[in-house]
Protein backbone atom coordinates (compact mmCIF):
# COMPACT_ATOMS: atom_id res chain seq x y z
CA UNK A 1 0.00 0.00 0.00
CA UNK A 2 0.84 3.47 -0.70
CA UNK A 3 0.01 7.13 0.03
CA UNK A 4 1.07 10.67 -1.09
CA UNK A 5 1.48 13.50 1.10
CA UNK A 6 2.88 16.97 0.91
CA UNK A 7 5.51 18.25 3.58
CA UNK A 8 4.15 21.38 5.09
CA UNK A 9 7.60 23.05 6.16
CA UNK A 10 9.01 22.21 3.27
CA UNK A 11 6.67 23.59 0.39
CA UNK A 12 6.99 27.42 -0.96
CA UNK A 13 3.26 26.96 -3.25
CA UNK A 14 5.38 27.70 -5.80
CA UNK A 15 3.00 25.44 -8.08
CA UNK A 16 5.56 23.58 -10.17
CA UNK A 17 3.87 20.53 -8.61
CA UNK A 18 0.12 21.48 -10.38
CA UNK A 19 1.66 22.03 -13.57
CA UNK A 20 3.36 18.80 -13.76
CA UNK A 21 0.48 16.86 -12.42
CA UNK A 22 -0.60 14.95 -16.16
CA UNK A 23 -3.86 14.15 -14.02
CA UNK A 24 -4.47 17.04 -13.58
CA UNK A 25 -5.30 16.41 -9.97
CA UNK A 26 -3.46 18.97 -8.02
CA UNK A 27 -4.64 22.33 -7.38
CA UNK A 28 -2.64 24.99 -4.79
CA UNK A 29 -5.02 27.10 -2.64
CA UNK A 30 -3.25 27.98 0.90
CA UNK A 31 -1.98 24.92 0.89
CA UNK A 32 -1.01 22.24 -1.60
CA UNK A 33 -4.58 19.72 -2.05
CA UNK A 34 -3.86 16.42 -3.97
CA UNK A 35 -7.20 15.45 -4.63
CA UNK A 36 -8.96 12.04 -6.20
CA UNK A 37 -7.31 10.76 -9.44
CA UNK A 38 -3.80 10.20 -8.38
CA UNK A 39 -2.06 7.33 -9.53
CA UNK A 40 0.73 7.89 -7.48
CA UNK A 41 3.29 8.34 -10.86
CA UNK A 42 5.93 10.17 -8.95
CA UNK A 43 5.88 13.41 -11.70
CA UNK A 44 5.35 15.52 -8.96
CA UNK A 45 7.56 14.39 -6.71
CA UNK A 46 10.25 14.38 -9.32
CA UNK A 47 9.30 17.80 -10.32
CA UNK A 48 8.94 19.45 -6.69
CA UNK A 49 12.31 21.71 -6.32
CA UNK A 50 11.29 22.00 -2.37
CA UNK A 51 11.31 17.97 -2.34
CA UNK A 52 8.41 18.58 -0.44
CA UNK A 53 6.08 16.03 -1.59
CA UNK A 54 6.94 12.06 -1.33
CA UNK A 55 5.08 8.66 -1.68
CA UNK A 56 4.94 6.45 1.50
CA UNK A 57 4.95 3.15 1.19
CA UNK A 58 3.21 0.74 3.87
CA UNK A 59 3.92 -2.55 4.29
CA UNK A 60 1.11 -4.75 4.99
CA UNK A 61 1.16 -6.22 8.92
CA UNK A 62 -0.24 -9.50 8.79
CA UNK A 63 0.20 -12.26 11.40
CA UNK A 64 2.68 -14.62 9.98
CA UNK A 65 2.60 -17.28 12.46
CA UNK A 66 -1.10 -17.80 11.14
CA UNK A 67 0.02 -19.34 7.87
CA UNK A 68 1.58 -23.04 7.78
CA UNK A 69 1.99 -25.89 5.26
CA UNK A 70 3.40 -25.77 2.06
CA UNK A 71 0.67 -26.06 -1.02
CA UNK A 72 1.44 -27.15 -4.66
CA UNK A 73 -1.30 -26.46 -7.72
CA UNK A 74 -2.01 -30.36 -9.36
CA UNK A 75 -2.14 -28.72 -12.52
CA UNK A 76 -3.97 -31.19 -14.97
CA UNK A 77 -4.56 -31.59 -18.54
CA UNK A 78 -6.95 -34.13 -20.28
CA UNK A 79 -7.70 -35.20 -16.79
CA UNK A 80 -4.11 -36.12 -16.02
CA UNK A 81 -1.62 -34.69 -13.69
CA UNK A 82 1.50 -32.50 -15.38
CA UNK A 83 4.07 -34.13 -14.38
CA UNK A 84 5.57 -30.81 -13.42
CA UNK A 85 3.57 -31.52 -10.36
CA UNK A 86 5.49 -34.13 -8.87
CA UNK A 87 8.71 -32.34 -9.52
CA UNK A 88 6.54 -29.60 -7.63
CA UNK A 89 5.64 -32.51 -4.55
CA UNK A 90 9.55 -33.39 -4.55
CA UNK A 91 10.45 -30.39 -3.73
CA UNK A 92 7.99 -29.36 -1.88
CA UNK A 93 8.16 -32.26 0.64
CA UNK A 94 12.31 -31.22 1.42
CA UNK A 95 10.48 -27.21 2.15
CA UNK A 96 7.79 -28.97 4.50
CA UNK A 97 10.39 -30.87 6.41
CA UNK A 98 12.61 -28.00 6.83
CA UNK A 99 9.52 -26.22 8.45
CA UNK A 100 7.81 -29.01 10.21
CA UNK A 101 4.62 -28.34 8.30
CA UNK A 102 2.62 -30.41 5.86
CA UNK A 103 2.77 -30.86 2.52
CA UNK A 104 -0.65 -30.23 0.62
CA UNK A 105 -1.74 -30.68 -2.94
CA UNK A 106 -4.83 -29.09 -4.36
CA UNK A 107 -6.13 -30.85 -8.09
CA UNK A 108 -9.13 -29.33 -9.87
CA UNK A 109 -10.67 -30.96 -12.61
CA UNK A 110 -13.74 -33.83 -13.17
CA UNK A 111 -14.03 -37.61 -12.66
CA UNK A 112 -10.05 -36.71 -11.11
CA UNK A 113 -10.68 -39.37 -7.92
CA UNK A 114 -7.77 -41.64 -9.01
CA UNK A 115 -5.00 -38.81 -9.97
CA UNK A 116 -6.24 -37.39 -6.58
CA UNK A 117 -5.14 -40.77 -5.37
CA UNK A 118 -1.99 -40.70 -7.51
CA UNK A 119 -1.32 -37.74 -6.05
CA UNK A 120 -1.55 -38.99 -2.43
CA UNK A 121 1.17 -41.54 -2.87
CA UNK A 122 3.72 -38.80 -3.73
CA UNK A 123 4.06 -37.20 -0.19
CA UNK A 124 1.06 -34.89 0.05
CA UNK A 125 -0.36 -35.14 3.67
CA UNK A 126 -3.14 -33.96 2.41
CA UNK A 127 -4.73 -33.82 -1.45
CA UNK A 128 -7.95 -31.26 -1.91
CA UNK A 129 -10.15 -32.48 -4.71
CA UNK A 130 -12.63 -30.38 -6.69
CA UNK A 131 -14.34 -32.67 -8.72
CA UNK A 132 -16.55 -31.00 -11.05
CA UNK A 133 -17.77 -30.85 -14.62
CA UNK A 134 -17.07 -26.99 -14.74
CA UNK A 135 -13.12 -27.48 -13.81
CA UNK A 136 -12.70 -29.82 -16.42
CA UNK A 137 -11.04 -27.51 -18.66
CA UNK A 138 -9.06 -24.55 -17.31
CA UNK A 139 -10.12 -20.95 -17.65
CA UNK A 140 -8.51 -18.09 -15.81
CA UNK A 141 -12.09 -16.90 -13.72
CA UNK A 142 -13.02 -20.15 -12.39
CA UNK A 143 -9.37 -21.81 -11.04
CA UNK A 144 -8.67 -18.42 -10.03
CA UNK A 145 -11.64 -18.32 -7.91
CA UNK A 146 -11.44 -21.46 -6.16
CA UNK A 147 -7.47 -21.37 -5.40
CA UNK A 148 -8.22 -17.85 -4.02
CA UNK A 149 -11.01 -19.04 -1.82
CA UNK A 150 -8.69 -22.27 -0.55
CA UNK A 151 -5.81 -20.16 0.20
CA UNK A 152 -7.91 -17.89 2.01
CA UNK A 153 -9.09 -20.99 3.97
CA UNK A 154 -6.02 -22.71 5.10
CA UNK A 155 -3.55 -20.29 4.59
CA UNK A 156 -0.27 -22.00 3.42
CA UNK A 157 3.35 -20.31 4.38
CA UNK A 158 4.13 -21.54 0.33
CA UNK A 159 1.79 -22.05 -2.73
CA UNK A 160 4.02 -23.33 -5.80
CA UNK A 161 2.47 -23.91 -9.65
CA UNK A 162 4.50 -25.03 -12.46
CA UNK A 163 6.08 -22.37 -14.69
CA UNK A 164 3.55 -23.62 -17.64
CA UNK A 165 1.19 -21.90 -19.70
CA UNK A 166 -1.35 -22.61 -17.07
CA UNK A 167 0.94 -21.61 -14.12
CA UNK A 168 2.10 -18.17 -15.94
CA UNK A 169 -1.61 -17.71 -16.69
CA UNK A 170 -3.01 -18.25 -12.95
CA UNK A 171 -0.32 -17.08 -10.43
CA UNK A 172 -0.42 -13.37 -11.25
CA UNK A 173 -4.10 -13.34 -11.02
CA UNK A 174 -3.68 -15.08 -7.70
CA UNK A 175 -0.95 -13.07 -6.49
CA UNK A 176 -2.93 -10.05 -6.69
CA UNK A 177 -5.75 -11.61 -5.74
CA UNK A 178 -4.48 -12.43 -2.53
CA UNK A 179 -2.13 -9.72 -2.20
CA UNK A 180 0.82 -11.20 -2.11
CA UNK A 181 4.19 -11.42 -4.09
CA UNK A 182 5.23 -13.90 -6.92
CA UNK A 183 8.63 -15.03 -7.81
CA UNK A 184 8.72 -16.62 -11.74
CA UNK A 185 10.15 -18.83 -13.33
CA UNK A 186 12.45 -20.14 -10.39
CA UNK A 187 15.23 -22.74 -10.75
CA UNK A 188 15.61 -23.47 -7.41
CA UNK A 189 14.25 -22.90 -3.49
CA UNK A 190 15.19 -23.13 0.02
CA UNK A 191 14.27 -22.16 3.49
CA UNK A 192 16.61 -19.53 5.05
CA UNK A 193 17.08 -19.50 9.05
CA UNK A 194 14.12 -17.25 9.42
CA UNK A 195 11.60 -19.68 7.78
CA UNK A 196 11.61 -17.47 4.68
CA UNK A 197 11.13 -18.74 0.94
CA UNK A 198 14.44 -18.39 -0.74
CA UNK A 199 13.68 -17.98 -4.25
CA UNK A 200 15.97 -18.29 -6.59
CA UNK A 201 15.77 -17.44 -10.86
CA UNK A 202 17.35 -16.05 -14.05
CA UNK A 203 17.41 -12.23 -13.81
CA UNK A 204 18.90 -9.68 -16.62
CA UNK A 205 18.47 -12.26 -19.54
CA UNK A 206 19.98 -15.40 -17.24
CA UNK A 207 23.56 -13.44 -16.95
CA UNK A 208 23.09 -13.35 -13.30
CA UNK A 209 20.51 -15.36 -10.68
CA UNK A 210 18.55 -13.58 -8.30
CA UNK A 211 17.18 -14.80 -4.49
CA UNK A 212 14.07 -12.72 -3.77
CA UNK A 213 12.53 -13.07 -0.74
CA UNK A 214 8.60 -12.60 0.55
CA UNK A 215 9.25 -11.36 4.22
CA UNK A 216 6.31 -9.03 4.86
CA UNK A 217 3.22 -11.33 3.04
CA UNK A 218 2.01 -14.38 2.91
CA UNK A 219 1.65 -16.97 0.70
CA UNK A 220 4.76 -16.99 -0.78
CA UNK A 221 4.06 -17.70 -4.33
CA UNK A 222 6.27 -19.30 -6.81
CA UNK A 223 6.02 -20.93 -10.32
CA UNK A 224 8.81 -23.56 -10.94
CA UNK A 225 10.29 -24.10 -13.73
CA UNK A 226 9.52 -27.90 -15.25
CA UNK A 227 12.83 -30.52 -15.06
CA UNK A 228 14.83 -28.45 -12.77
CA UNK A 229 13.72 -30.21 -9.70
CA UNK A 230 13.80 -34.28 -8.48
CA UNK A 231 10.25 -35.68 -8.71
CA UNK A 232 8.75 -37.15 -5.87
CA UNK A 233 8.75 -41.06 -5.38
CA UNK A 234 5.68 -42.69 -5.56
CA UNK A 235 5.64 -44.72 -1.86
CA UNK A 236 2.19 -46.72 -1.47
CA UNK A 237 2.42 -47.15 2.16
CA UNK A 238 2.70 -43.26 2.60
CA UNK A 239 -0.65 -42.26 1.23
CA UNK A 240 -1.90 -38.78 2.11
CA UNK A 241 -6.26 -38.05 2.67
CA UNK A 242 -8.17 -37.15 0.08
CA UNK A 243 -10.41 -34.20 0.81
CA UNK A 244 -13.29 -33.46 -1.47
CA UNK A 245 -14.48 -30.03 -1.36
CA UNK A 246 -17.09 -27.95 -3.56
CA UNK A 247 -17.57 -24.93 -5.90
CA UNK A 248 -21.28 -24.84 -5.33
CA UNK A 249 -21.05 -21.67 -2.61
CA UNK A 250 -18.55 -20.32 -4.36
CA UNK A 251 -18.82 -17.29 -6.81
CA UNK A 252 -17.47 -18.84 -9.41
CA UNK A 253 -17.88 -17.16 -13.26
CA UNK A 254 -17.94 -18.95 -16.32
CA UNK A 255 -17.73 -16.26 -19.12
CA UNK A 256 -15.65 -18.37 -21.63
CA UNK A 257 -16.79 -21.66 -23.64
CA UNK A 258 -14.76 -23.93 -24.82
CA UNK A 259 -15.69 -24.95 -27.70
CA UNK A 260 -12.76 -27.36 -28.92
CA UNK A 261 -9.17 -27.97 -27.51
CA UNK A 262 -6.24 -30.03 -29.22
CA UNK A 263 -2.51 -30.31 -29.34
CA UNK A 264 -0.29 -29.56 -31.70
CA UNK A 265 0.34 -32.68 -34.05
CA UNK A 266 3.38 -34.04 -35.97
CA UNK A 267 5.88 -33.11 -32.60
CA UNK A 268 6.15 -34.27 -29.12
CA UNK A 269 6.30 -31.21 -26.84
CA UNK A 270 9.54 -30.55 -25.79
CA UNK A 271 9.57 -31.26 -22.54
CA UNK A 272 8.59 -34.77 -22.64
CA UNK A 273 10.06 -35.37 -25.10
CA UNK A 274 13.37 -38.72 -25.06
CA UNK A 275 15.45 -37.15 -27.67
CA UNK A 276 15.84 -33.62 -29.06
CA UNK A 277 17.87 -32.41 -31.65
CA UNK A 278 18.72 -28.47 -31.48
CA UNK A 279 19.98 -26.72 -34.23
CA UNK A 280 21.54 -23.21 -33.95
CA UNK A 281 22.92 -20.35 -35.97
CA UNK A 282 25.96 -22.53 -37.08
CA UNK A 283 23.49 -23.80 -39.55
CA UNK A 284 23.65 -20.82 -41.24
CA UNK A 285 20.09 -20.18 -42.73
CA UNK A 286 16.64 -21.16 -41.93
CA UNK A 287 16.40 -23.68 -44.28
CA UNK A 288 18.92 -26.17 -41.98
CA UNK A 289 16.83 -26.77 -39.83
CA UNK A 290 15.31 -29.35 -42.57
CA UNK A 291 18.03 -31.33 -42.23
CA UNK A 292 17.71 -31.04 -38.04
CA UNK A 293 14.37 -32.41 -38.80
CA UNK A 294 15.86 -35.36 -40.59
CA UNK A 295 18.24 -36.32 -37.97
CA UNK A 296 15.43 -36.20 -35.32
CA UNK A 297 12.72 -38.03 -37.15
CA UNK A 298 15.51 -40.81 -38.07
CA UNK A 299 15.95 -40.52 -34.51
CA UNK A 300 12.16 -40.76 -33.69
CA UNK A 301 12.64 -37.52 -31.40
CA UNK A 302 11.97 -33.93 -31.59
CA UNK A 303 12.96 -30.28 -32.70
CA UNK A 304 14.66 -27.78 -30.69
CA UNK A 305 16.45 -24.61 -31.07
CA UNK A 306 18.55 -21.64 -29.80
CA UNK A 307 17.69 -18.35 -28.68
CA UNK A 308 19.31 -16.59 -31.68
CA UNK A 309 17.45 -18.88 -34.22
CA UNK A 310 14.49 -17.80 -32.95
CA UNK A 311 14.91 -14.30 -32.46
CA UNK A 312 15.88 -14.52 -36.04
CA UNK A 313 12.34 -16.15 -37.49
CA UNK A 314 14.43 -19.10 -38.51
CA UNK A 315 11.70 -21.58 -36.25
CA UNK A 316 8.66 -20.85 -34.36
CA UNK A 317 9.37 -19.85 -29.94
CA UNK A 318 7.80 -23.20 -29.39
CA UNK A 319 10.68 -24.84 -29.80
CA UNK A 320 13.16 -22.80 -28.06
CA UNK A 321 15.65 -24.62 -24.94
CA UNK A 322 17.12 -22.13 -22.55
CA UNK A 323 16.47 -19.65 -19.90
CA UNK A 324 13.81 -17.90 -21.72
CA UNK A 325 12.57 -20.63 -23.69
CA UNK A 326 11.93 -24.65 -22.32
CA UNK A 327 14.12 -26.03 -19.84
CA UNK A 328 14.51 -29.98 -21.04
CA UNK A 329 16.15 -33.23 -19.49
CA UNK A 330 15.67 -35.81 -22.42
CA UNK A 331 17.68 -39.01 -22.35
CA UNK A 332 19.71 -37.38 -25.46
CA UNK A 333 20.33 -33.95 -26.38
CA UNK A 334 22.31 -33.36 -29.62
CA UNK A 335 23.36 -29.59 -30.74
CA UNK A 336 24.11 -28.76 -33.79
CA UNK A 337 25.65 -25.44 -34.71
CA UNK A 338 25.02 -24.10 -31.24
CA UNK A 339 28.01 -22.47 -29.46
CA UNK A 340 26.60 -22.83 -25.97
CA UNK A 341 25.69 -19.79 -24.64
CA UNK A 342 25.04 -19.71 -20.89
CA UNK A 343 21.59 -19.18 -21.11
CA UNK A 344 21.20 -22.14 -23.45
CA UNK A 345 23.00 -24.11 -21.29
CA UNK A 346 21.31 -23.73 -18.26
CA UNK A 347 18.04 -24.83 -20.22
CA UNK A 348 19.48 -28.51 -21.61
CA UNK A 349 22.95 -29.44 -19.39
CA UNK A 350 20.97 -32.01 -16.86
CA UNK A 351 19.95 -33.62 -19.72
CA UNK A 352 20.95 -37.95 -19.67
CA UNK A 353 23.51 -37.81 -22.43
CA UNK A 354 24.29 -34.40 -24.66
CA UNK A 355 26.27 -35.09 -28.15
CA UNK A 356 27.69 -31.53 -29.60
CA UNK A 357 28.28 -30.92 -33.35
CA UNK A 358 30.54 -27.61 -33.99
CA UNK A 359 33.05 -26.91 -36.14
CA UNK A 360 34.64 -24.49 -33.59
CA UNK A 361 36.71 -27.05 -31.33
CA UNK A 362 36.63 -24.23 -28.36
CA UNK A 363 33.22 -23.85 -28.32
CA UNK A 364 31.86 -23.79 -24.98
CA UNK A 365 29.24 -26.33 -25.59
CA UNK A 366 31.92 -29.00 -25.49
CA UNK A 367 32.50 -28.64 -21.86
CA UNK A 368 29.12 -30.16 -20.91
CA UNK A 369 29.12 -32.79 -23.67
CA UNK A 370 29.54 -36.52 -23.23
CA UNK A 371 30.74 -36.70 -27.22
CA UNK A 372 32.37 -34.16 -29.12
CA UNK A 373 32.13 -33.89 -32.84
CA UNK A 374 34.77 -31.59 -33.92
CA UNK A 375 33.06 -30.72 -37.71
CA UNK A 376 31.13 -29.21 -40.24
CA UNK A 377 27.51 -30.24 -38.98
CA UNK A 378 26.36 -30.56 -43.00
CA UNK A 379 29.19 -33.25 -43.51
CA UNK A 380 28.44 -34.92 -40.30
CA UNK A 381 24.66 -35.24 -39.87
CA UNK A 382 24.07 -36.77 -43.11
CA UNK A 383 26.57 -39.37 -42.48
CA UNK A 384 24.49 -40.02 -38.94
CA UNK A 385 21.00 -40.54 -40.79
CA UNK A 386 23.06 -42.69 -43.32
CA UNK A 387 23.92 -44.70 -40.76
CA UNK A 388 20.78 -44.92 -38.65
CA UNK A 389 18.71 -45.77 -42.19
CA UNK A 390 21.14 -48.61 -42.85
CA UNK A 391 20.15 -50.30 -39.43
Amino acid sequence: MAEIKVIADRCTLCGVCVDSCPQGCISLEDEVIIGEGCTLCGICVDACPSDAIEIVRKRSEIDLSGYEGVLVFGEQVDGEVSPVVYELLGKGRELADKLGEDLICAVLGSEMEEEAAEVACHGAELVYLYDDPLLREFRDDTYTEVLSDLVRDIKPSIFLLGATNMGRSLAPRLAVRLKTGLTADCTSLDIDGDGNLLQTRPAFGGNIMATILCEGSRPQMSTVRYEVMEKAKRDESNRGEVVRRGIENLPVQDRVEILQSRRTAGESRLTEADIIVSGGKGLGEPEGFQLIRELADALGGTVGASRLTVDDGWIPYRHQVGLSGKTVRPKLYIACGISGAVQHLAGMQTSDIIVAINKDPEAPIFKVADYKIVGDLYEVIPEIIRALKED
